[in-house]
C-alpha cells in the first residue's frame, strides 16, 4: 500500500444500530474500489472486518476493525464498529481517533436505538456527520417517513442530497439534488440522465431545504439566496463542505450496500465533503513538563507522535498496536518514548491493518492509522512521541462495566491459566475488568452486558484453551448485634507440666459505627487480669470479627468491654486469654440478638420519561427504595437505593426494559439490617456451602 500524505487521508467511524449493515457497507466499499473480488457476506462469515471467530460464529461485530479503501488517489480509513450496546467500548476507541462518521441506517427500520446512540457518540466526539440510507432496493421503503423521523430526532441540520428514483417498485437511481442531475444504475455503472418528470415534485422542497443550509453558512450567500440571484454549483459545493465540517449539515444519501448500489458516489461523497485529519479538530494533549493543556494540530510539520487507540492480543501471533499518528511522520525503526512509563519503544514493524491482514510499510504520514508489533510497554490510550516533544494526548472515556459475574476454571490447576488469559482480554477490552475478592476467594469479572461475558468465556475456551464456568458473585454480607450482653469466657486446660488458663469477662453491644469493624476497651480494676494480656484479649476479639456466629460474614459495629476476669501465675497465658476471648465471642453474639446486614447501593438510572413506570415497578421487585427524581433535557433520573445483592445484571436489565436508551450507575452507599427472609436464605446458602 502507497504513502498517503495527510490532505488524501479520511479517517470515517461506520455508527449504527446493530444488523444495520455497516460491515456490509464495508465489503461493498473495498469490492467497488477493486480491493476485493467478490462480495463478502456476514452470514457466511467471509467477510474482511467481521474476521474473529466469535463474529464470525454470532454473526455480529463485536470488536472495531479498520480497513483501509484506496479509493480515487485517497485513502479511506473505514473504522467498523459493533452496533450491539455490549461493545460499546469499541465505538469509543474509533470515536478516539476518527475525523467524522458515517451513520447507517436501515431503510427497512428506520430510525432505531443504534441509530439514537450513534447520533450521540458523533455529537460527543463534536466531529461531522453523513447518513446513509442501505436497502433502498427493497419493497415498501418510505423514504419520507424516515427523512422525518431523522428531522425529529436530530433537528434540522438534516439535508438529503439525493432523491430516489423508483420504477415500478423499483430503485433504479436518484436524482443528485446538489448538482440537480438525475443518475441511473446501469449495473455497478451510474449513467448521467435527465431530471425525470415524476420527481420534480420532490425535488423542489429538498432543493429550497439544502440552499436555505447552505445560504446560512455564509453572508454573501445568504444575500444571493434572499435577492432570489442564482447561486453557483461552485458556490453550492463549497458552502455545503464548510456547512458540513462546522456540524451545520449532515447530508442523507441512499443505495444499497447488498448489491453495490450507490456506494461509488457514497465514496465520492465522502472524500469531497469529510474533511482531511488536518481540517478536523484540534486535539487537546497535556505537556508532561510543564503539566498545561495545550491543542495539537494534526500536522507533518511537527515532531512525531502517535496515540495508541485499540491493542490486539492473539495467542499466535502476540500483541499488536493500532495508532493513529497524530503529528509527524513515522518511519519504520523509529524510536519513541512512551510517555506514561518513560520507556523508548522501537517501532520496527510498521504495518496497515486490513482486517486480520497486515501490510508492511515503510512510514505513515500524519493523520493515517496503522498498527505496530510487539512493544514493550504500551497499551491502549498510550502516546508514543518524540523525546522533543513531552505530551500525552487525552486517554478515552470507557463506559463503567456494571454486570458482574463470578469465574471458575472447570480443571484442576487452571486458576494461572485463566487468569493469564483473562489479563490479555482485559487489553485488549478496556470495558472488560478483572477483580480478585480476598474476602470471598473468588475471581470476579465485569462486562457492559452479559452477552459480552457470554464470549469472554467462549473466547477462554477457543483461544486459550481454558473451559470455564460463570456463577452468581457471592455477596458481601456483615453480622452485626443489636443488644447487650455480659458473658464469661473461660479456657481451662490441665495437660501435665504447665496447664492454660484464661478467664474474661466481656460486655458486647453495638457500637454505632458500622464503617468500623470493632471498638475494644477494657475496664479491669485490681489487676483480674493483668495488663500484659490485654493485647491478647484484643487480638482475640480481631481474629474472631472475620467469621460472625450466623453465617460466618465478618461483624461488624461490635463494642467490647473487658470487665473482668482471673489468671493463674502459672498456667496463664496469652495463647490461654486469646481463647477465651473466643469462647465469650461465640457464647455472647449468639445470646445479643445477632442479625446480617446487606449491602445498599446507590442507583441512578437514566431513562426517557415513556420508560420510568417500568423501572419503579421493577424497583419494587428488587425491594428498592425511591429516593428522588429529576429531569435532564429528554430523560428522567430515577435516584434510589437497592441492595447490591439485587445488581449484578441490572444494567443488562435496565437495557432490556427501556430499549436500549436506559444507562446505570450505582455506588456502594452503606450497610443496613436485611429483612428477616433475605437472612434466612442466606444463613441456609451458607450452610449448603459449608
Amino acid at each position: 500500500m502507497k504513502v498517503y500524505e495527510t490532505k488524501f487521508i479520511r479517517n470515517i467511524a461506520l455508527l449504527g444500530h446493530g444488523g444495520a449493515g455497516k460491515t456490509t457497507l464495508t465489503e461493498a466499499m473495498l469490492y467497488t474500489a477493486g480491493i476485493t473480488s467478490r462480495l463478502g457476506k456476514v452470514n457466511a462469515g467471509n467477510t474482511v472486518s467481521d474476521f474473529d471467530p466469535e463474529e464470525i460464529k454470532r454473526k455480529i461485530s463485536i470488536r472495531t476493525s479498520v480497513v483501509p479503501v484506496e479509493w480515487k488517489d485517497f485513502k479511506l480509513n473505514i473504522l467498523d464498529t459493533p452496533g450491539y450496546f455490549d461493545f460499546a467500548g469499541g465505538v469509543k476507541e474509533a470515536m478516539s481517533v476518527a475525523d467524522s462518521a458515517l451513520i447507517v441506517v436501515r431503510a427497512t427500520a428506520g430510525v432505531e436505538v443504534g441509530t439514537e446512540k450513534a447520533w450521540e457518540y458523533a455529537d460527543k466526539a463534536d466531529i461531522p456527520k453523513m447518513i446513509f440510507i442501505t436497502e433502498m432496493d427493497a419493497e415498501n421503503v418510505d423514504i419520507e417517513k424516515i427523512l422525518t423521523e431523522c428531522k425529529e430526532k436530530f433537528g434540522m441540520s438534516i439535508a438529503p442530497v439525493q432523491v430516489p428514483w423508483y420504477e415500478a417498485g423499483k430503485f433504479v437511481g436518484y436524482v443528485h439534488v446538489l448538482k440537480m442531475m438525475g443518475r441511473r444504475f446501469d449495473g455497478a455503472k451510474v449513467v448521467t440522465c435527465p431530471l425525470p418528470d415524476s420527481l420534480q415534485d420532490k425535488i423542489a422542497p429538498i432543493r429550497t431545504m439544502i440552499l436555505e443550509a447552505v445560504a446560512e453558512t455564509d453572508e454573501v450567500l445568504m444575500e444571493k439566496y434572499f435577492a432570489e440571484e442564482e447561486i453557483t454549483l461552485e458556490e453550492i459545493q463549497e458552502a455545503f463542505k464548510k456547512g458540513v465540517v462546522q456540524k451545520q449539515i449532515v447530508p442523507v444519501l441512499c443505495g444499497s450496500a447488498v448489491n453495490s448500489t450507490g456506494i461509488s458516489v457514497l465514496m465520492d461523497t465522502m472524500v469531497s465533503l469529510f474533511p482531511s485529519p488536518d481540517e478536523g479538530n484540534k486535539d487537546r494533549a497535556i505537556n508532561t513538563v510543564t503539566n498545561e493543556t495545550v491543542e495539537i494540530t494534526c500536522s507533518g510539520n511537527q515532531k512525531p507522535s502517535l496515540y495508541i487507540f485499540k491493542t490486539i492480543v492473539d495467542p499466535f501471533i502476540g500483541k499488536f498496536s493500532l495508532f493513529k499518528v497524530k503529528t509527524g511522520t513515522i518511519n519504520a525503526d523509529d524510536m519513541l518514548i512512551d510517555m506514561r512509563t518513560g520507556e523508548t519503544e522501537k517501532l520496527s514493524h510498521l504495518c496497515v491493518i486490513s482486517g486480520k491482514e497486515q501490510k508492511e510499510v515503510s512510514k505513515l504520514c500524519a493523520g493515517d492509522i496503522g498498527a505496530v508489533a510487539k512493544l514493550k510497554s504500551p497499551k491502549t490510550c498510550d502516546t508514543l512521541s518524540d523525546k522533543t516533544f513531552p505530551i500525552m494526548y487525552e486517554e478515552i472515556s470507557y463506559p463503567k462495566p456494571y454486570v458482574k459475574r463470578a469465574i471458575f476454571p472447570l480443571g484442576k490447576g487452571d486458576e494461572e491459566k485463566m487468569s493469564s488469559a483473562l489479563g490479555k482480554l482485559m487489553a485488549e477490552d478496556h470495558t472488560f475488568h478483572i477483580e480478585y475478592d480476598k474476602e470471598t476467594h473468588e475471581t470476579v469479572i465485569y462486562g457492559i452486558g452479559e452477552q459480552q461475558l457470554d464470549i469472554i468465556v467462549s473466547m477462554l475456551k477457543t483461544k486459550f484453551k481454558v473451559d470455564v464456568y460463570l456463577e452468581k458473585p457471592t455477596t458481601r454480607y456483615r453480622e452485626t448485634i443489636k443488644g447487650r450482653i455480659n458473658i464469661r469466657g473461660k479456657h481451662k486446660k490441665q495437660s501435665g507440666g504447665h496447664g492454660q488458663y484464661g478467664d474474661v469477662v466481656m460486655e458486647f453491644e453495638p457500637s454505632g459505627d458500622l464503617e468500623m469493624p470493632y471498638v475494644f476497651e477494657e475496664k479491669i480494676f485490681g489487676g483480674a487480669v493483668p495488663r500484659q494480656y490485654f493485647p491478647a484479649v484484643e487480638k482475640g476479639l480481631e481474629e474472631c470479627i472475620s467469621r460472625g456466629v450466623l453465617a460466618g460474614y465478618p461483624v461488624v459495629g461490635l463494642k467490647a468491654v473487658l470487665l473482668d476476669g482471673s489468671y493463674h501465675p502459672v498456667d496463664s497465658s496469652e495463647m490461654a486469654f486469646k481463647m477465651a476471648t473466643t469462647i465469650a465471642f461465640k457464647e455472647g453474639l449468639v445470646k445479643a440478638q445477632p442479625t446480617i446486614l446487606e449491602p445498599i447501593a446507590h442507583v441512578e438510572i437514566t431513562t426517557p420519561e415513556d420508560y420510568t413506570g417500568d423501572i419503579m415497578g421493577d424497583m419494587k421487585k428488587r425491594r428498592g427504595r425511591m429516593i428522588g427524581m429529576e429531569l435532564k433535557g429528554r430523560n428522567q433520573v430515577i435516584v434510589a437505593e437497592v441492595p447490591m445483592a439485587e445488581l449484578y445484571t441490572y444494567a443488562t436489565d435496565v437495557r432490556s426494559m427501556t430499549q436500549g436508551r436506559g444507562e446505570i450507575d450505582y455506588r456502594f452507599e452503606r450497610y443496613e439490617e436485611a429483612p428477616v427472609e433475605v437472612q434466612q436464605k442466606v444463613i441456609s446458602s451458607r450452610k449448603e456451602m459449608a
